[in-house]
């Protein structure tokens, strides 16, 4: 009988196998070949692990499970014409040392799973083929991949009657909305990365990055401010050119600084803000005027702009001790009602007279008006004094305490505080971030830290409520219900008294912009995706959508096939030799298309671990070492070639790094990085996890390299350590910190006073002095601080941590748990024989798991290979094993574990369950001798489903057009309730005043109502009007104040619009002899506007508008002083009340 069997036969046996005579020292040979014969294994598996193979549960995960599989291997009842599977690379697949396990490299492993993973934290996350918590939307431009979009981010949207626009970092961007349900090009496209699924769209040439967009559908302009300080002007009804992209058709040099809010005023101006709190207008006569230029005169258009300059913050600064704020102009806010202009900064407003252009009330965000700028305020002094009762009053006790807690508590305070005063913390939480005009006339405002103000049109504080922790970034506005958008992503619906109606997570990144347009409410997240919901969801129509789109499942869902290798390796503050990382990694990547590699103890020792506190603090992250290690494992991946090293993240001396194939790279981005700290109060990064997070076929995958506690009877620590890693991993993009001049100052800041506090300390631990890890520690803890100050901001559900929501996490790394119960001899033995099987029974983790205590719901391949773990370096083979003083019990310290999107095992991939993963490898190289570890790799199947969103959006437009409970629905919105008007003719002489009556004579809907001017003409001396000129974003003429010009009325009431002549005549519109110019001759004339008075329901779509014509009537003379002042009309009426004409129908409705 050959020895194979003899083996196979005693793994048979009830009993474990006797001790064998020979020497403990016999190394194991292993075959090294690419294909194995499955009856070789027999020898690897004991009864019982037969016995249980074939058992398959068909419940849940409720307790700890063996499965001989875990990944299906054929379609998911449908048949996808777009398969991808990224085995092709290779037919061959090389197999770790003692690790091939069943050795077939077309079967994948018998799992062991884990329990505790059906609920809470570890349940696993649902998934549908339409979300089911939210309306259903129409993804105009789906969410792009970060990488894409370097360049290329979109920074703003703004939406006309028939286009949307978009500002990016090089340029303007426009959908038309005859396009939205129309697919995209797909990859290999003309269009660029990122955009292969967004709905067609046209481009403008490069230019700077655009901040900012505002409408003007008078004249039929979008105008946009530009990062150069640039303003530049786009016509809406475009004809494209053969490439595709368009030209602005006028720009100038509005400020020095970037553009950061534009806004149209009433009459027509258009106002700008910067930095420094600079405001401008820009006076739509002159804008008028250089329009009319021809081409060639562009650059004289151009000046003659520039030359028309309003500076407000100049102007302001002249009339009076009442300046206004001198911090960054964040937003513009035109209040159409009452003619007025607000200008937002951080913590203060200014409020201005549209006509007039002067300054009215300059007032902080609690209401209180100021004659000073940049003043502390309350809440920075109530910290402040908080801080200093809390060391007053520190009780006696506390003073005992031994000198290297209080030397920590010290540390820990003094960081704070200095996060205070360079991040300003608590003034932050109160920033104003966005402002909007609701529908009846209240204008409401958003902070940082998630407080909502209504405010009246005068300025002052009417209420203030909190519906959601985090900050608000912006607004929309839309008859009887106001849009929210949260940097959370979420999307909340308020009606116009700040009642909660709905919510939902719209984005899975920051909601930056919401704009009305088409029927609906489009979002703009900060990652580049743009989302399209139904002005009236939440509503019942929403389930049908839902419904229809959840049955054409088949039509969008494409799978995909990919191979995933994870390599593990504790590698003792030492450097390997290429072959030996080729023998790990090199050997098993042929057919592969992500490769992850975690490495613990890269660095170690006081000094280097209190260097990597202070430089984590100030978000600096990396070691020479690191890096050594990163540029050798690329040469053996030949990342020049094949592999692209995408991101990396180290912590002390855990280290974690990715590369992707480069034909997989178009479907893999959006990195983001993590790190965790376990050691010494869970601040020093000796222990811990570095994490990864990507996106794969729009489907999120999470890697985390862990170090936990060392020692046999630590178990309990090892499960915290998880525990607290699983539970605090937040992900963020990479270098964050340092992506602004704030950060970078801040940063600095922070290196001149923690980096020189732990060099210091360093020199004393030089000298002996052990309490560095202490100081080392408090400096880490301030830096956790620093670095994810506002993390329950950024979460949408606090219950839920980032991992818990990835589609798959795959747990790597040095757990550290032993073998208990057994003898070193005994485990030396057992390994001898490739008794694993008994020796498994023995595994502290693998207990761990069953009982629910750690890894809750995770899976893991049968352990067929050795333990990792103690070995003498040098000593290749068995007999490597720690032979020592310690004589430390070998074990599999060593492991790689995962969970996936199976809520039970045999579930087939689909799009309720988009990830199955399967292992095909799972081994140990026992050739390599650098470290006392050996290195682990697993090799993963994954397959994958996802969304064609081009197709998807195609399905949505489909099913829009051709339900009939959808479009009836939809033809419902149309619906504009009965009204009508007083006049349709009003006549003024100077100095009067008239009345606009409008009646809402339905007696159950609610009417919204704007008053906007179409144009004016000027009458010659044979009485025949001129041309209707119109002003920008129809404006009225700055004779004419008509009030409110906007507005809801009640069923079954009426409102009375004051329509009047006033005169304006500023210091700047005078000649230099004092007379007025030669424009305000038309001024003496008589004049003629269209009044167009816009009614429309709670949510119609569309509006229906009335025409009233106002007449003025130029008599008398007028009087300048010498100053060159207008003084008034000497013939007007004294009693300021002259006749009224109106003719016409005086209860005229609408139709």
């Amino acid at each position: 009988m050959e020895e194979d069997d003899r083996l196979a036969l005693a793994g048979i046996s009830d009993s474990p196998p006797r001790r064998k005579a020979q020497s403990i020292s016999q190394q194991l040979r292993t075959s090294t070949g690419t294909n194995h014969k499955r009856h070789h294994q027999l020898r690897n598996r004991s009864l019982n692990e037969n016995r249980i193979s074939n058992h398959h549960p068909a419940g849940g995960e409720s307790g700890a499970g063996i499965y001989p599989r875990s990944a299906t291997s054929g379609p998911v009842g449908f048949v996808s014409d777009r398969l991808v599977d990224y085995r092709q690379y290779s037919q061959g697949m090389g197999a770790a040392e003692d690790g091939g396990g069943d050795g077939s490299q077309n079967c994948p492993l018998t799992e062991f799973t884990a329990s505790g993973g059906g609920a809470g934290i570890f349940k696993v996350p649902k998934r549908a083929p339409v979300n089911p918590s939210r309306p259903p939307c129409v993804e105009l431009r789906p969410h792009p991949l970060r990488e894409t979009q370097v360049g290329r981010f979109l920074r703003t949207i703004a939406s006309t009657e028939t286009q949307l626009w978009a500002g990016l970092e090089s340029g303007v961007r426009v959908w038309s909305y005859s396009d939205t349900y129309k697919p995209g090009l797909g990859v290999g496209g003309r269009l660029p990365r990122g955009d292969e699924d967004a709905a067609p769209f046209c481009e403008s040439t490069s230019t700077s990055p655009a901040m900012c967009m505002v409408v003007d559908q008078g004249a039929k302009l979008v105008w946009s401010g530009h990062k150069d300080g640039r303003i530049r002007c786009w016509k809406m009804d475009l004809e494209l050119s053969d490439d595709n992209t368009f030209e602005e058709c006028l720009s100038w040099q509005a400020h020095r600084n970037p553009v950061l809010a534009l806004e149209i005023s009433s009459y027509g101006d258009i106002w700008s803000g910067t930095e420094n709190g600079y405001i401008k207008v820009w006076p739509w006569e002159a804008v008028e005027k250089s329009m009319s230029m021809s081409p060639e005169e562009k650059h004289m258009a151009s000046l003659l702009v520039e030359k028309s300059i309003i500076d407000l913050k100049s102007q302001a600064a002249n009339s009076g001790p009442c300046s206004i704020p001198s911090s960054d102009v964040k937003c513009l806010l035109s209040d159409n009602v009452r003619g007025r202009i607000w200008g937002v900064c951080s913590m203060a407003f200014s409020l201005w007279d549209a006509r007039t252009r002067e300054l009215l009330k300059v007032f902080n965000i609690e209401g209180q008006v100021e004659n000073r700028v940049e003043t502390p305020t309350a809440q920075d002094q109530g910290c402040e004094d908080e801080t200093n009762v809390k060391v007053v009053s520190k009780p006696k006790k506390e003073k005992s305490q031994s000198f290297l807690q209080r030397s920590r508590n010290a540390l820990i305070g003094a960081a704070d505080a200095v996060r205070r005063a360079t991040k300003g913390s608590f003034t932050e939480e109160k920033k104003t971030e966005a402002i909007v005009l609701a529908s009846n006339g209240s204008i409401w405002t958003g902070s940082s830290n998630g407080l909502l103000i209504q405010w009246d049109g005068n300025g002052n504080r009417l209420q203030d409520f909190t519906h959601h922790p985090c900050g608000i970034l912006c607004f929309c506005s839309y008859g009887s219900r106001i849009w929210v958008g949260y940097v959370s992503g979420m999307v909340q619906l308020l009606d116009l008294e700040g009642k909660l109606l709905a919510s939902w997570v719209a984005h899975n990144g920051s909601v930056i912009k919401l704009v009305v347009g088409n029927g609906s409410i489009y979002s703009l997240a900060t990652h580049g995706g743009i989302r399209g919901w139904n002005i009236s969801s939440p509503e019942q129509v929403d389930s049908i959508v839902r419904s229809e789109l959840a049955d054409k499942e088949m039509t969008y869902t494409r799978l995909e096939n990919i191979r995933i290798l994870v390599g593990t390796w504790n590698v003792g503050q030492e450097k390997a030799s290429r072959d030996s990382i080729k023998s790990w990694l090199g050997s098993a990547v042929s057919d592969v298309g992500i490769v992850v590699v975690g490495l613990q103890e890269v660095e170690m020792g006081a000094g280097f671990l209190a260097m990597s506190a202070a430089k984590e603090s100030v978000g600096i992250e990396g070691s020479a070492t690191g890096q050594w290690w990163q540029d050798r494992i690329g040469e053996v991946l030949d990342e020049e070639s094949i592999f692209e090293r995408v991101g990396s993240r180290q912590l002390a001396g855990l280290m974690i790094a990715i590369w992707v194939r480069k034909t997989l790279r178009t479907h893999v981005g959006d990195l983001d990085v993590a790190a965790v700290a376990c050691g010494f109060g869970r601040a020093i990064g000796n222990k811990g996890g570095v994490g990864l997070r990507l996106r794969v076929f729009d489907r999120i995958i999470c890697f985390v390299n862990c170090h936990l506690a060392a020692h046999l009877e630590a178990v309990n620590r090892r499960n915290a350590d998880f525990d607290h890693i699983y539970r605090t991993m937040n992900f963020i993009r990479a270098s964050s910190n340092l992506g602004n001049a704030a950060g970078m100052l801040r940063n600095l800041y922070l290196s001149c006073t923690i980096v020189f506090s732990t060099y210091l300390f360093w020199l004393l631990y030089s000298c002996g002095w052990p309490w560095i890890l202490c100081i080392a520690a408090s400096v880490s803890s301030a830096a956790q601080m620093l670095r994810s100050p506002n993390v329950t901001e950024e979460t949408p559900d606090e219950d839920r941590p980032d991992l818990a929501e990835a589609d798959m996490v795959i747990f790597f790394g040095d757990f550290n748990y032993r073998l208990f119960g057994i003898s070193y001899d005994e485990a030396r033995d057992f390994v001898s024989q490739r008794s694993f099987d008994w020796l498994r029974e023995k595994d502290q983790l693998r207990a761990e798991m069953k009982a629910g205590k750690a890894f809750q719901g995770m899976r893991e391949a049968i352990i067929k290979f050795p333990p990792t773990y103690k070995f003498e370096r040098g000593k290749p083979g068995l007999g490597g094993y720690d032979s020592g003083e310690k004589k430390r019990i070998p074990a599999w310290c060593d492991r790689v574990l995962y969970r996936d999107n199976r809520s039970f095992p045999l579930e087939q991939c689909s799009l309720v369950c988009p990830i199955v993963a399967s292992i095909f490898e799972y081994g140990a190289c026992m050739d390599v001798t650098e470290s006392d570890h050996k290195p682990v790799r697993c090799k993963f199947h994954l397959e994958i489903a996802h969304v064609d969103r081009s197709i998807r959006r195609e399905e949505f437009g489909t099913i829009l057009q051709s339900n009939d409970n959808i479009r009836s629905s939809r033809e419902a919105l149309r619906f504009v309730p009965e009204t009508s008007i007083s006049a349709e003719r009003i006549t003024l002489q100077n100095h009067e005043s008239s009345g606009l009556k409008i009646t809402n004579r339905s007696g159950k809907d609610i009417v919204f109502f704007e008053i906007r001017c179409l144009g004016q003409s000027i009458a010659a001396e044979d009485e025949v009007a001129s041309d209707v000129l119109p002003r920008g974003a129809l404006g009225l003429p700055r004779w004419l104040e008509v009030f409110p010009a906007a507005g809801m009325i009640n069923p079954d009431q009426a409102i009375e619009i004051s329509i009047r002549h006033e005169d304006f005549h500023a210091q700047e519109e005078l000649g230099g002899d004092g007379f007025p110019q030669s424009w305000w001759c038309e001024d003496t004339q008589d004049k003629e506007v269209v009044l167009l008075v816009s009614v429309r329901g709670s949510c119609s779509t569309e509006a229906r508008t009335h025409r009233t014509i106002v007449q003025h009537h130029f008599s008398g003379d007028i009087c300048v002083n010498s100053k060159g002042n207008f003084l008034g009309d000497l013939s007007a009426n004294p009693k300021g009340n002259g006749s009224t004409k109106r003719s016409g129908s005086s209860n005229r409705r609408s139709h």
